[in-house]
């Protein structure tokens, strides 16, 4: 392997993708689908592809938006969660699901309903 392979390929490794909570909303933000990751882009375009085949496993998501179709709903980042400074520190599931818990009490504050 060339030094440069080997180079670029660590600098894939340190790539640290922008981590938080994401939603799936309707356009009249009364319903929503929460969901945290430590890829933020990748997941959000993941549920993109499931909602528009189908095959998301919330069904009750799936069926909304099956019936008011994609126009309806909108996926946006709500929050995102900065790295710790510590470099070694690669689990950030306990404070993804903090966000998480804190973005459901307060949409539901609003009068949001959450799909479960």
């Amino acid at each position: 392997m060339t030094d440069r392979k080997k180079e670029l390929r660590e600098q894939y490794k340190a790539m640290r993708p922008p981590m938080g909570l994401f939603a799936v909303r309707t356009l009249d933000c009364k319903k929503y689908f929460l969901m945290t990751t430590p890829n933020l882009k990748g997941k959000m375009n993941s549920v993109a592809f499931q909602l528009k085949n189908g095959a998301l496993p919330n069904r009750a998501l799936q069926k909304d938006y099956i019936e008011q179709g994609a126009e309806a709903f909108v996926i946006e980042v709500l929050q995102e969660l900065e790295y710790d400074k510590d470099e070694s520190k690669t689990d950030y599931k306990d404070e993804l699901d903090i966000l998480k818990m804190i973005w459901e009490e307060k949409l539901r504050e609003t009068g949001a309903e959450l799909y479960r």
